[in-house]
């Protein structure tokens, strides 16, 4: 009985992720992600409360999901150069893996109407800007990178992957590329990562 509540809990988890991706937060309603998942509208309220319930869940999975391995490379015995290298791939990696998901992430905490989701969710997301931060001042403190604007760092990291997967056309105007084609997903990321490497490491390298 236990892992049959496990089961239809996750259930509920992955339906509402593929609607929230296919037709948006508004799009979506709990009878819909009943529906999908094969659990009765009493258990998604059991389980989540509401359907804000269950996508702050989801959010917070994500979120987590990134905070562990940001905890990994942190306490990696490599150099910081190698660390911050290793946060812009796996970055890209992550949202790469499930581009819907992060577009409608994106617009969905954009809204001005979401507020209350973006208050639920911002102390996990507080956690990992603070393990990027700490990469950074680290590497700050034994001389591998100069002084700067940390947040702007991390800002121009995720901003410029973020952009990529909006709007893909802006870097590759001439192809049609598809994100939800492996080949065209390796293209897309390879070039990414290796700007992002190039750039951030050239910035905080260049003393002034």
């Amino acid at each position: 009985m236990k892992v049959e509540k496990i089961d239809k809990r996750q259930a509920i988890i992955e339906a509402a992720e593929k609607l929230f991706c296919e037709t948006g937060y508004e799009g979506t309603s709990t009878r819909q992600i009943s529906k999908e998942s094969g659990a009765n509208m009493a258990m998604i309220n059991y389980y989540f409360g509401s359907k804000e319930g269950v996508f702050i869940e989801i959010m917070n999975n994500r979120i987590a999901g990134f905070g562990s391995q940001l905890k990994i490379i942190n306490e990696d015995k490599i150099s910081a150069t190698e660390k911050l290298n290793r946060v812009i791939e796996g970055y890209a990696t992550r949202i790469l893996a499930n581009p819907s998901f992060h577009k409608m992430m994106h617009r969905e905490l954009s809204l001005t109407q979401r507020p209350e989701m973006y208050n639920k969710i911002k102390d996990a997301m507080g956690q990992n800007m603070n393990l990027l931060e700490k990469i950074l001042t680290d590497g700050q403190e034994d001389g591998s990178f100069k002084e700067a604007d940390n947040r702007m760092v991390i800002a121009t990291i995720m901003g410029t992957l973020t952009n990529i997967i909006i709007s893909p056309h802006k870097v590759m105007p001439d192809y049609d590329l598809d994100l939800n084609n492996p080949k065209d997903k390796k293209l897309i990321k390879d070039r990414a990562v290796a700007h992002l490497q190039d750039l951030i490491t050239v910035y905080l390298t260049t003393k002034k």
